[in-house]
Order: structure tokens, then C-alpha cells, then sequence
């Protein structure tokens, strides 16, 4: 049985809310915050652009790294983001969902 990636997402809110978690299908996830069948914070919030993402060969880290991540003051959140995404571009928006 092959190893399967999971990611650390942070995806925000055009007002500015984000939101930090973990999947190993990314782009079902997203699909799942755009359409409202995500209950809960992202629903409430609107939070559907994929701003900042990290792939994990273990799980196990990917879940350490969503923890550390949880744990951060908001700016530091947005410094991890501008690391990989300095305009604050919706990553996925080249990609195909549902």
C-alpha cells in the first residue's frame, strides 16, 4: 500500500478570517469549505481561499505542524503565508473543483 500525502492548509476569508487544517485530499476539502459542507467555523466565516499549504510524507507530522500552527498569534500566521504566497493569492484558483 503506497504512502498518501497530507497536507497543513491555512485557507481565509476575503474579510481577513483564517482558518488552519488538515486533509489528505486537498482539493476535496476546499470543494467541501466552498460548498458549505464543512460545518462549523468555515461555513460561519465564508472561508474558502487556499492561501498557504504544506505537504507531509507522515501524518503524523502533518498533525504536529497543524497543532504548532493552531497555536500562533495571527501574525505569525501571516508571515507563514506571505513565505510561500506574498500577494495572498487564492492558491487553488487555476485549479478544477467539482
Amino acid at each position: 500500500m503506497g504512502k498518501k500525502t497530507t497536507y497543513v492548509y491555512i485557507i481565509g476569508s476575503t474579510t481577513g478570517v483564517l482558518y488552519t487544517g488538515i486533509t489528505s485530499d486537498l482539493a476535496q476539502r476546499l470543494q467541501q469549505h466552498r460548498t458549505g459542507a464543512a460545518n462549523g467555523f468555515s461555513k460561519r466565516y465564508g472561508i474558502a481561499r487556499l492561501l498557504f499549504c504544506e505537504a507531509f510524507e507522515h501524518p503524523v507530522d502533518a498533525l504536529k505542524a497543524e497543532r504548532m500552527i493552531k497555536g500562533w498569534r495571527r501574525s505569525k500566521k501571516l508571515e507563514l503565508i506571505r513565505t510561500m504566497n506574498p500577494t495572498f493569492r487564492d492558491l487553488s484558483e487555476d485549479w478544477r473543483l467539482g
